[in-house]
């Protein structure tokens, strides 16, 4: 039996690990700016509602709540401009890097099987692709708005389209046209789309939209799965608490293999959930202190030399110096600050950083008081 591991490429963050050393070495300590983890509070009232749910000696239900779908259903409605999302079309996930990771095997897909994932993307998709076996498919970012690259897209084997708006790394936005000519793609072919939608509700230059808003998917979700998670909105990385919302067939077949894998939200964090997709007012505040950030970083980079692309959404800026990236991260890790290499998310990123607005307001003046040095 051969290992498993074998498919797949070496675990990227591995490699940063001596520039991460470099960066610690500088006199007044690091400023992590790499992998982009939530560091200020879990808001109040979430904390009060995970530990008023701490006495939960029995098992969850992998659906959850009662009270957690109509949670996430309402969300749904309001915030991404949905019609009619009932419990049959919402389900809870542990993570979304976990779903991503795992929905090409749990659909089963195999040898055969084709995954379309973004150019510059998130790993896990490729990642997701090679643990089920099937080939994965990289393809432009603007394949959706150009009319040539569409044309010749092969959807022969396609059984899987990952969409990723705002993206990571590069903070692009897909326009509403471009989502309803990939949903428009996507149905005419068969392909199941998956939105990856995780930052939507970080949009700075643009404003993003869901592949379930209405006017995007005609007001059906056949053939459509958004992927959404409170990791960064709500500063619950720690928690793991994601959620699908969609085609009520997938998320119904989805249902059935995660109850016999046991892939249950944990009954604390399903509350948790409730209480963090019922206001508003924490994500504000969160947005506020990402903006501050970003402006102050995207400033300094900018005066530094470099040049910041897209990056229009979510909490990266897309940078560059046009040199090789490693060179990049080898120069601001001899500053004390730590980034992530453009390669990490595909041979297009090989020229850039990206470079996370995450830390404290205090590592991100560090950071730049130490880029004007």
């Amino acid at each position: 039996m051969s290992p498993v591991t074998d498919r797949l490429p070496v675990f990227p963050w591995d490699r940063l690990e001596p520039y991460k050393a470099t960066a610690t070495s500088h006199p007044d300590g690091i400023v992590d700016l790499s992998v982009g983890t939530p560091v200020d509070p879990v808001p109040a009232a979430i904390q009060r509602a995970l530990t008023d749910a701490a006495d939960s000696p029995g098992y969850p239900t992998v659906w959850g709540t009662v009270a957690l779908r109509d949670a996430i259903a309402g969300w749904v409605e309001r915030r991404l401009g949905a019609r009619e999302a009932g419990h049959a079309q919402v389900l809870p996930v542990v993570g979304s890097k976990e779903l991503v990771a795992a929905l090409p095997t749990q659909l089963g897909l195999g040898p055969g099987d084709r995954v379309a994932f973004p150019r510059l993307a998130y790993p896990t998709y490729e990642v997701g692709a090679r643990l089920a076996r099937a080939e994965p498919v990289a393809y432009d970012e603007d394949l959706f708005a150009d009319d040539a690259k569409l044309a010749a897209f092969d959807p022969a084997g396609l059984r899987l389209l990952w969409l990723n708006s705002p993206s990571n790394p590069t903070g692009r936005v897909m326009s509403a046209d471009e989502l309803r000519r990939a949903v428009a793609w996507a149905r005419r072919h068969g392909v199941l789309l998956v939105s990856d939608e995780c930052y939507l509700e970080l949009g700075w230059d643009a404003e993003p939209v869901s592949v379930l808003r209405e006017d995007v998917c005609g007001g059906s979700f056949d053939g459509l799965v958004a992927v959404h998670s409170l990791s960064k909105r709500s500063n619950l990385a720690g928690y793991r608490a994601a959620f699908l919302a969609g085609d009520a067939a997938v998320l119904g077949e989805l249902l059935v293999i995660r109850k016999h894998s046991g892939l249950m939200t944990p009954a604390p964090v399903q509350a948790a959930t409730v209480v963090a997709l019922g206001d508003d007012t924490h994500v504000a505040e969160q947005r506020e202190r990402y903006a501050r950030r970003r402006a102050a970083l995207r400033g300094a980079l900018e005066a530094y030399g470099f040049r910041v692309e897209h990056s229009e959404a979510s909490l990266y800026l897309w940078a560059t110096r046009d040199e090789p990236c490693w060179e990049t991260v080898g120069d601001l890790a001899g500053r004390g600050i730590l980034v992530a290499p453009g390669d990490f998310y595909g041979p297009a990123g090989e020229r850039f950083v990206r470079v996370a607005v995450t830390a404290t307001d205090e590592r991100v003046a560090a950071a730049v008081a130490r880029l004007k040095d």
